[in-house]
Parts: structure tokens; C-alpha cells; sequence
């Protein structure tokens, strides 16, 4: 099984969530790149990664959810079977989170590939996170919604997208967990989705 991993804001392929991924699937490949910085960047680099690698599943947590959602027409090269995604508190609202996504110099919260330590967020960034926004829910074909799950966090206190995300997709719960994946939610409530 090849699983996909989108990580969240500020974070990386190294997060403690895809390690966690790989000790509790230890058969599946997780492949879990760097998002770049830059949206505009950031989509196609991800939609490419998609193509080349033809995942079983995408996994995509806040940030990283509201890009996976985006990852349309990919199929399993193992099954040919359409690629499933699950987007836990999808972050489809990024340019709004201001708490979040604010301008200025960021640090990155674990290591990235190219070993950079801080980010910067500009006006043009928000702007491009806002352009993505209001395309990201055109054009779903019913096969694509049929296979976007959206899991939700009754304790989020960081992004609250429930409404906006279950009228574009049907397939959307909530559990008893917060903004972050941890090891409860994952052994309860991804890991039995993958399995």
C-alpha cells in the first residue's frame, strides 16, 4: 500500500504524524514531502507527486487536508482503483485564518529537506492561498467526492470548516480529538478508514 502524507502549516515531511504513520502501518510506503511555502507552488508540485507516484491514499491534515481535497483523477497503480482521501480538520479557509496565517517570519516546527529553518509569509502568499480557495470546491465530479472523506475534530480550537467542506463532500465525521493528529486518533479513526 502507498500512502501519501500532506502535512500541515509551518511543518514537514518529518512531523511526528508521519512517523507515527509508518510504525502503525509498518507494510504501506509513506511518501511525505516539503510543501512549499507558496501556494501557487504548492499545488502543482503536489498534484505532480500525485501522478508520478498513483497512491493508494492521500492523507492531508489542516493545511495539508485543503490541499489533498484538491488531488483530483489520481488512481492506485497497485489497484487502478480511484486513490482515496482523507482530509482530518481540513484547513480550507487559510487566507481567513489569520491567528495562522499571518505575514511575517515563521519558523518551521520540524526539519525540512533543504534544511530551512524559517519562512516568510507575505501579503502576495495570503492573497494566492485566497485565489486557491475560491477554486478549490469547482468541477468535483461524483467519482472524486465518492472518495474524499472529511474527519473533523469536536475539540479543534484552530480551524472549524465542517459546514463549508460537508456540503462539498457527504462523507464527513467528527471524533473526539482536537486541531492535530496524535496517535489516539490515528489508531482509532484513520487507521481503521486505511484498513
Amino acid at each position: 500500500m502507498k500512502i501519501i502524507y500532506f502535512h500541515g502549516f509551518a511543518s514537514s515531511g518529518a512531523s511526528g504524524t508521519v512517523q507515527l504513520l509508518r510504525r502503525l502501518l509498518p507494510d504501506a510506503e509513506v511518501i511525505a514531502p516539503d510543501i512549499p511555502v507558496e501556494p501557487l507552488d504548492a499545488l502543482p508540485f503536489l498534484k505532480e507527486i500525485c501522478a508520478q507516484e498513483q497512491p493508494d491514499y492521500i492523507i492531508g491534515t489542516s493545511m495539508g487536508g485543503m490541499y489533498a481535497h484538491q488531488m483530483r483523477g489520481y488512481h492506485s497503480a497497485t489497484t487502478g482503483l480511484p486513490t482515496k482521501i482523507i482530509c482530518v480538520n481540513p484547513a480550507v479557509n487559510m487566507s481567513t485564518m489569520s491567528h495562522v496565517l499571518k505575514t511575517g517570519e515563521h519558523k518551521f516546527l520540524n526539519g525540512r529537506k533543504d534544511n530551512q529553518k524559517t519562512f516568510r509569509i507575505t501579503r502576495d502568499i495570503i492573497q494566492h492561498h485566497n485565489q486557491i480557495e475560491r477554486q478549490q470546491f469547482k468541477d468535483i465530479s461524483d467519482e472524486h467526492r465518492q472518495n474524499v472523506w472529511g474527519l473533523f475534530g469536536i475539540h479543534d480550537k484552530t480551524c472549524n470548516t465542517y459546514g463549508l467542506f460537508s456540503k462539498n463532500y457527504p462523507q464527513c465525521s467528527r471524533f473526539d480529538g482536537e486541531h492535530q493528529l496524535n496517535e489516539k486518533v490515528l489508531k482509532k479513526v484513520v487507521i481503521p478508514m486505511i484498513i
